[in-house]
């Protein structure tokens, strides 16, 4: 049989000892991390699931727009088509975003972007919350706008990665970060401040589900063990917090929470007829 692309991954992020946690941003975005047991959270939508690992658990977690908040940031907002439009997309714009985003303060200048784009499902099932920009002012800069996008996609996997951890009953001392956005160095900085946690940039980070698929058949063709894949999976770089950065992240992550909280009947009148 085959394996799913998130077992694949979780696989390929060499993450694989039970509690070890990995992070993967792509179009949508997972924390996860192997344990032991089969075990449900209603509350907060999440669950752990059979693994391509045998005997072992996946958790299974999902935060529906996560690197694609970027795609719609070029595609919609700086180059859509339009009669206003300066043309096609530069073939390096999301290195671009990361060259303006690295020369904004940490905070955006307390902008908030909140990524909900299509609803959110991790760690609440609400497909009516939407997306946007808030305490946007008149220095506010579309320098601000990009960072802000970076900042509030690492603000939501802060609010999933409290709710794994809580799931899991462990800290996650290290976290493996998988997929396109993991390309991104300013990405892997952001996330290490807002989660306060040391994050762990793989090489061929975009590989990681066909390089777990392949190493899923190397154990089961018998040249490996589960065990020897860590070591076969190389670290581009590891980022650890900025302690400068706490005290800004720590407020605009509680004003994130406020502005769901604060919200989501609003979401609920507005989005009601939306599916």
């Amino acid at each position: 049989m085959g394996t799913p692309d998130t077992e694949s991954a979780a696989v390929g992020s060499g993450a694989v000892r039970d509690f070890e946690a990995h992070l993967y941003i792509g179009t949508s975005s997972w924390l996860t991390c192997h344990v032991p047991f089969k075990k449900t959270d209603i509350g907060s939508s999440i669950t752990s699931l059979p693994s391509g690992i045998p005997g072992r658990y996946w958790v299974a977690t999902e935060q529906d727009i996560a690197g694609g908040c970027l795609t719609v940031l070029r595609d919609n907002i700086f180059w859509p088509d339009d009669e206003l439009s300066s043309g096609a997309p530069p073939p390096d714009a999301f290195q671009a975003f990361d060259r303006i985003a690295e020369g904004v303060p940490a905070g955006s200048g307390k902008l908030i972007f909140t990524p909900w784009l299509n609803g959110e499902r991790t760690p609440v099932e609400n497909h009516l919350v939407r997306g946007g920009f808030f305490n946007q002012s008149l220095n506010t800069t579309r320098a601000h706008l990009i960072r802000a996008v970076f900042e509030g996609v690492a603000y939501n996997t802060r609010w999933m990665h409290q709710h794994v951890e809580r799931f899991v009953k462990k800290r996650f001392d290290a976290i493996n970060f998988v997929g396109g956005g993991a390309k991104s160095s300013l990405w892997c900085q952001i996330h290490a401040d807002v989660l306060n946690r040391r994050i762990r940039q793989v090489k061929d980070s975009g590989l990681a589900n066909v390089r777990g698929a392949a190493f899923i058949a190397l154990v089961a063709l018998g040249y490996i063990t589960f065990d020897d894949i860590p070591e076969r999976v190389e670290i581009t770089k590891t980022y650890d917090p900025n302690p400068d950065n706490r005290k800004i992240y720590d407020e605009l992550f509680a004003e994130f929470l406020n502005i769901y909280k604060n919200n989501k009947r609003a979401y609920a009148r507005l989005n009601a007829m939306a599916r």
